[in-house]
């Protein structure tokens, strides 16, 4: 129970606040009331706060935002036709991610189930991207099924909640050969750009050119398909051109950058290659957003979760402030939702306290290679919505000689309305 007599609920001091949306990268105490934002500033008073946390050696961020997820865990109906997904309280929190956005693990036909026994219920922030095929990724053949695909009513199901839905996905989409006869090459862009038009939102693309007729090309989606403020994910994996033999990037990237098309990583367990991500990078070409396409095979390998891919990036080349603005206000802007991924005053009390490991580190890709880094993020404390949610260390805890008996009664996780 807040303190009447305490300013402040909690206060972090003696901690280096990165905050890319405000523009803040140095010491600073940060001091929450009533799950808010109630002050950033060099010097706040510990004795004003009920709870003190020394983020002494740490770094006090936003609570980042991982973009692209699949969390909504049916293993009892999964078959091998079933996307495996994650639950998102149980894998984001103890790595520093208070939102997230699943991106078209459910269809029109799903989503009101999914928003009751997921979104409703998570302590994560779960927002959604609704998939243009009737089922999504729980019957995978249903992307695959051109009459699978009503715009209208994946429209009509995004304007019905949007203080949830936060974009349109379509992805697993093949034609060419064995597909023709029942393919149309652009049915499912087509189709997830018309739901994404009627909805007035972002349009989410994983685009599959295996098999590539004529017509049907990457260069043609980014630079002629896609709209300003739509999304391509997997940006990096082995599957599209981005580079030449040279390590130059391919120009119909920048071309599609400049017309304001976004390019977000979407790790997963097969959608990242350091032979396109290591040298997009180093020719300047960063993703706009870092994602981790978490699921149930991707958190055994590559993938892992946020943390791990912004180490990934780091050892890369990228800078700390980069990696956090990519996991924070960058993620913020592209679903539009700018009251997310900021520290300002008045803002939705989101914090992570992070840490740089310093060590021999191993970094790996889809294909089974590995990047060596001497670097590694490390999540100390979480807090949502101005409650503690994770606590590696105790840093918000007292010292047991000190701790009344009944502190054990004391709530870690925010009440659920």
């Amino acid at each position: 129970m807040a303190n009447p007599e305490k300013k402040y609920d909690l206060l972090i001091v003696n901690g280096h606040v990165i905050d890319p949306a405000n523009g803040i990268n140095e010491k600073r105490a940060v001091a929450v009331k009533g799950g808010r934002i109630a002050q950033v500033a060099a010097d706040i008073p510990a004795a004003d706060a009920e709870t003190v946390i020394d983020a002494g050696g740490s770094y006090v961020t936003p609570g980042l935002i991982d973009i692209h997820t699949h969390v909504y865990p049916l293993l009892p109906i999964a078959s091998k036709n079933t996307l495996l997904t994650i639950d998102a309280d149980t894998h984001m929190l103890r790595s520093g991610v208070t939102t997230t956005v699943d991106v078209g693990t459910t269809g029109w036909r799903d989503f009101l189930n999914f928003k009751e026994t997921v979104i409703d219920v998570s302590t994560v922030r779960v927002l959604a991207m609704v998939n243009v095929a009737a089922r999504g990724m729980l019957v995978l053949e249903s992307e695959q099924t051109p009459s699978e695909l009503h715009p209208e009513i994946t429209a009509a199901v995004a304007k019905q909640y949007p203080d949830i839905v936060v974009g349109i996905k379509a992805a697993h989409y093949w034609v060419g050969k064995p597909f023709d006869a029942v393919h149309t090459p652009w049915a499912s862009v087509d189709s997830g750009l018309a739901a994404a038009e009627m909805a007035g939102l972002p349009f989410m693309i994983d685009f599959c050119p295996n098999y590539e007729p004529p017509g049907r090309t990457y260069e043609d989606l980014v630079t002629k398909k896609l709209r300003p403020g739509d999304i391509h994910t997997h940006v990096f994996a082995k599957q599209f051109p981005i580079v030449d033999d040279d390590g130059k990037v391919l120009p119909h990237l920048w071309e599609a950058r400049k017309r304001g098309v976004y390019f977000d990583v979407g790790h997963g367990g097969g959608s990242f290659w350091f032979r396109n991500g290591k040298r997009a990078l180093d020719d300047g070409f960063a993703p706009d957003t870092i994602s981790t396409d978490m699921h149930v095979s991707s958190v055994r390998f590559a993938g892992l979760d946020q943390l791990q891919l912004m180490s990934k990036f780091i050892a890369m080349g990228m800078s700390l402030t980069d990696v956090i603005k990519k996991s924070t206000s960058e993620p913020a802007k592209l679903i539009r939702r700018p009251e997310l991924g900021t520290l300002s005053v008045g803002a939705c009390a989101d914090i992570a306290v992070l840490r740089v490991l310093k060590g021999e580190y191993g970094y790996v890709d889809c294909g089974k290679a590995r990047l060596r880094g001497d670097s590694k993020l490390d999540c100390q404390v979480t807090i949502r919505e101005g409650a503690v949610v994770f606590d590696a260390n105790g840093l918000s805890l007292p010292d047991w000689e000190n701790a009344p008996e009944d502190y054990w009664k004391m709530p870690f996780l925010p009440p659920k309305a």
